[in-house]
């Protein structure tokens, strides 16, 4: 049996929708161990981007993206801004979570997030 376009149609769109979900994106993210080192490390006290990727050994670009993504998330927050001595704006981010739980069992996985 024949699939018709339509229906070809409407699996690629349910498909590229559960790729936008938000509890997925947090699972693609929180799976990925660079992520999970940022995140992590960030979670007893609030580092700036530089502080992250000498703690980390990571490049400071990487850093960024990763934070990027983890704001965007809302995995983590700006806790404050400081002044360097050159006058640039430097960001301290800090957890928003202090632990997390992924149970797989049914169709779609479970995220669970303890609130930090």
């Amino acid at each position: 049996m024949h699939q018709t376009c339509d229906t070809m149609i409407e699996k690629n769109s349910i498909f590229q929708l559960s790729q936008y979900d938000i509890t997925q994106q947090i699972i693609e993210t929180l799976a990925n161990v660079y992520s999970r080192a940022v995140l992590f490390c960030i979670i007893d006290e609030a580092k700036d981007a530089q502080t992250i990727a000498d703690d980390q050994k990571m490049s400071i670009s990487t850093v960024y993206k990763i934070l990027s993504n983890l704001e965007n998330l809302t995995l983590i927050e700006v806790d404050r801004f400081e002044i360097s001595d050159a006058g640039k704006k430097i960001k301290f981010y800090k957890s928003r979570i202090k632990k997390a739980e992924i149970i797989v069992g049914g169709n779609t996985p479970t995220l669970n997030l303890q609130s930090n």
